[in-house]
């Protein structure tokens, strides 16, 4: 279970803003946690030409049952420390993630 009390989420015009922590090369897609405030993710693809952002997109989609394309990356391209824009408000992101096994 994801300690949601947590995470820091900040509603925004358009959805919420969800901090994450990104380690590429993981052995599967998978949540790892929460660190810092931030959902921890682990995506197998590599931090090369963009493939490590679109698994985390990807795998946020999955989780959160959104289309990848409606989730917008707006901060840390190149950083294991990302932001994205969610277009959920923040209890229904919260509710999406009690909801993973």
């Amino acid at each position: 279970m994801i300690p949601l009390s947590k995470l820091i989420l900040k509603e925004i015009p358009g959805g919420t803003l969800l901090h994450l922590r990104v380690k590429p090369g993981a052995r599967k897609n998978e949540i790892l946690g929460v660190h810092g405030g931030a959902l921890k993710l682990g995506v197998v693809a590599r931090p090369e030409r963009g493939k490590a952002n679109r698994g985390v997109l990807k795998l946020l989609a999955k989780i959160l049952d959104l289309a990848p394309s409606a989730i917008a990356l707006v901060g840390g391209n190149t950083s294991q420390d990302k932001t994205v824009l969610v277009p959920l408000s923040a209890t229904q992101i919260g509710n999406r993630l009690q909801s993973v096994p």
